[in-house]
């Protein structure tokens, strides 16, 4: 499974979330609604979320190991990082 495309949604910077994201796996299937989240030491992902009637929040969908996890982390930070610094650059 390869990762084809990622769609940064930036979002204002109130409270933790920056930005909200929708990832393209092999040009046929998309997971939307990942949040790009800011922790007390370095900027993380929340896979999309559902609230059980218990008030906890289930993941809808997920990576089944911590290999894919990182391998999806690392891909949307990357592309996080990299439009942050091209906004900036145009805002000079």
């Amino acid at each position: 499974m390869e990762i084809t495309d990622i769609r940064i949604r930036q979002i204002e910077q109130e409270g933790r979330m920056r930005a909200v994201v929708s990832v393209t796996f092999d040009n046929c299937f998309v997971v939307h609604d990942i949040k790009i989240i800011e922790g007390t030491d370095k900027l993380f992902i929340a896979m999309p979320s559902r609230k059980t009637p218990d008030n906890e929040f289930k993941d809808i969908a997920h990576p089944i190991n911590m290999e894919m996890r990182e391998i999806l982390q690392n891909s949307i930070l990357d592309k996080y990082n990299s439009t942050v610094i091209q906004e900036n650059i145009d805002n000079l």
